[in-house]
């Protein structure tokens, strides 16, 4: 049985070879002893601006492990198993609407059972879709069918392709092996906060799809839901783009989290959806080598890879919080509009994050007491204003509202430098905003420059607004992960409130089809 050895450390700039006589050491064998050396956690730790360490665990395994006896940062680990998947058949029609993580995710694990089904995606394949981003960010010209929200990959192909979680589940090594098996850079295995890139996430989307062809799954992009068919009390069909009509037992709905006439239309036939809270706010930029000295110091390695962060800050007084969210180092902020009229910005990076500019989402949280009336689509109202607010006040085009750090906190006046294409236009920001939003934010941003000082900056740009941060709703589910009105309606990811990002959302699908398969293979 391996050892897992906890806290070994590297220098920045030092062969990882060097792990193997550490691992001995902490061992107390000899280094020809190690049969086997696999990185198992890598990280940064940056505690001591001077002295930066790699800290990395690892699982080693020995041709004698009689002598080693486990204590403090050695212990005996399990291999991990390989899941097992039971093969089944069924005649029953399965459709996956929706092709973002959760969807391509459940249509993976119902093929380890020997499963398929139909997938529809209203957006286009990845190369089409790529193109139509291009054009609208270089001439702001929008197509309202696939953009950076709509289209084969979801809304995290134009992101970082981060795939950190909280949610602790066993899944997640699975997830991240098929991420490779299909072209993600190694180390996301082993990465404490792996990242794909958008650039390599791109290939990764399309070699998955391919694999699903060939698993005998069938595709058809450009394919909006507009109905869902019910009979005997259950989903018995769907319709596309109006008049096309499919027959489907089963539909697991991965929709995204910016579906918002799928959302009307779930709304319209009654199936079950609630309020929720989500955030909004702006994107903040700064010169990565600025973030680089804030977090590492002066005169740090070249080798240590560019600096990220996460802050958080609470109001007790009023309830609400603010963030950073989404941070893309050496990134662009980039357009994410999905309807005519609005601006959205979100943030991207490639996977060297070698860009001049850090740029993350500044968001302050708003709920169900933020927005007019009870409807479950009043969330969705309350960022589609934003955003049309947004628009008017870039000046239209898609240009995007801007303003200094400075001048957003009052502090006199700042450079504006903003990565985002087609465009910005200065503009008062706080008043954009709603006041309890704007005001938390200017809050949280004094708090952030307390833990990192240097954070308030004169080379810092604003722009807006960010309001896609998580689904403005959830469709209610069970037990079984049934919508709790319409059986057979499966709804899964984070468009339908159940994840927040690749990760989590990837994980949710699973859990959707393992619940599918489990069903058939009850025979219920």
């Amino acid at each position: 049985m391996p050892f897992l050895l906890r806290n070994l450390t590297l220098s920045p700039g030092v062969e990882e070879s060097a792990l193997r006589p550490l691992a001995a050491a902490g061992l107390g064998v000899r280094e020809a002893e190690i049969t086997e050396l696999t990185l198992v956690k890598k990280g940064v730790d940056a505690r001591k601006k001077g002295a930066i360490k790699l800290v990395y665990t690892v699982r080693v395994s020995l041709a004698d492990e009689s002598r080693v006896k486990p204590k403090g940062d050695v212990t005996r680990v399990e291999p991990p198993a390989a899941p097992r998947f039971p093969r089944l058949s069924s005649s029953e029609r399965i459709v996956i609407v929706g092709m973002g993580p959760a969807g391509l995710f459940a249509a993976l694990r119902l093929a380890e059972y020997g499963l398929t089904a139909r997938i529809l995606e209203r957006g286009r394949d990845v190369e089409r879709r790529a193109k139509d981003v291009s054009r609208f960010w270089r001439l702001g010209e929008l197509c309202a069918e696939s953009n950076v929200q709509f289209g084969e990959g979801g809304a995290g192909t134009f992101s970082d392709g981060k795939l950190t979680t909280r949610v602790k589940d066993a899944n997640c090594g699975w997830v991240l092996q098929r991420f490779v098996d299909f072209g993600a850079p190694p180390e996301i295995l082993y990465a404490s906060k792996p990242h794909i890139g958008t650039d390599r996430l791109r290939a990764v989307v399309r070699g998955i799809r391919e694999r699903l062809i060939a698993s005998g799954f069938s595709v058809g992009f450009e394919q909006r839901l507009t109905g869902i068919g019910m009979a005997a009390g259950r989903v018995a069909s769907v319709m596309v783009n109006e008049t096309g009509e499919e027959p489907c037992d089963t539909l697991v709905l991965a929709p995204g989290h910016s579906a918002r006439d799928t959302y009307a239309l779930l709304h319209a036939i009654g199936v079950n959806m609630e309020q929720k809270p989500f955030a909004v706010g702006l994107r903040v930029e700064h010169p990565q080598a600025l973030i680089n000295e804030i977090q590492y110091g002066r005169n740090a390695h070249p080798s240590l890879p560019a600096a990220e962060y996460f802050q958080a800050y609470n109001n007790e007084r009023t309830g609400r919080s603010a963030y950073s969210f989404c941070m893309c180092p050496g990134g662009v902020v980039v357009a994410s509009s999905s309807e005519t009229g609005g601006v959205v910005v979100n943030g991207m990076s490639g996977y060297r994050r070698n860009g001049p500019f850090a740029n993350s989402a500044l968001v302050a949280t708003v709920g169900p007491a933020d927005f007019a009336g009870a409807s479950p689509l009043a969330g969705v109202e309350f960022q589609r204003e934003l955003e049309r607010r947004a628009f008017n006040a870039g000046g239209g085009g898609y240009l995007a509202p801007a303003q200094s750090l400075m001048g957003f906190l009052g502090k006199g006046v700042g450079r504006i430098h903003a990565s985002y294409r087609p465009g910005v236009t200065e503009y008062d920001l706080v008043s954009l905003l709603p006041a309890p939003v704007a005001a938390t934010l200017r809050e949280g941003i004094e708090y952030f420059d307390r833990k990192m000082r240097g954070f308030i900056s004169a080379e810092a740009t604003l722009t807006g607004v960010e309001t896609r941060t998580s689904a403005p709703l959830r469709i209610v589910r069970g037990e079984d992960l049934q919508s709790k009105s319409h059986n057979g309606l499966y709804p899964t990811g984070e468009g339908a409130g159940y994840a927040g990002g690749i990760m989590s959302a990837a994980l949710d699908g699973i859990r959707v089809a393992d619940a599918i398969a489990a069903r058939i293979a009850a025979g219920r």
